[in-house]
């Protein structure tokens, strides 16, 4: 198999879920974000305050595209990486793409003292949290399988992930 892409809006379960995948599927697991980050010897944050949030997309974008072309991995993406529309097709080229899906309370609880997501830096985090989560449901949406992690261990999604490939 080549990829799994893993998507769905921050505090979905996308990193721990990708590390559980990678380890029970014997894949590497890569972090974009985290490739982002050494990329660019700064933080998602200190990108997003120093080169804005379009630079970090750029960034986003050259990863993605250099991480498709191999094979045997999970990928978390960030939440924002479906957005792109080349995105979504290196994702579909190198892969499957599989959503996390959960609901804003769910996720609320997940990241609301966080302090290393810029997007929730704002004056109503959970509004502007709930919102941002609407304007990208529809591409999330575009995923090859969906997962709903609302009532499942990190375990649990895993093996569902796994079940629903038929690995």
């Amino acid at each position: 198999m080549k990829n799994i892409f893993l998507v769905g809006f921050m505090g979905a379960g996308k990193t721990t879920v990708g590390r559980i995948l990678a380890r029970k599927l014997g894949y590497r697991y890569c972090d974009a974000d985290k490739v982002i980050e050494t990329k660019a010897g700064k933080t998602v944050s200190e990108i997003f305050s120093s080169h804005g949030e379009l630079r970090f997309r750029d960034l986003e974008s050259e990863t993605l595209g250099s991480l498709a072309g191999k094979e045997k991995q999970v990928i978390a993406t960030g939440g924002g990486a479906v957005v792109r529309e080349e995105n979504l097709r290196a994702m579909k080229k190198g892969g499957v793409t599989i959503y996390l899906k959960a609901p804003m309370s769910v996720i609320w609880e997940r990241v609301r003292h966080s302090k290393t997501r810029p997007l929730l830096n704002v004056d109503d985090p959970f509004n502007a949290a709930d919102e941002l989560l609407q304007k990208r449901a529809p591409f999330y949406e575009t995923a090859d399988i969906t997962i709903d992690t609302e009532n499942l261990t990190p375990e649990e999604a895993a093996s569902e992930i796994m079940k629903k490939l038929g690995i």
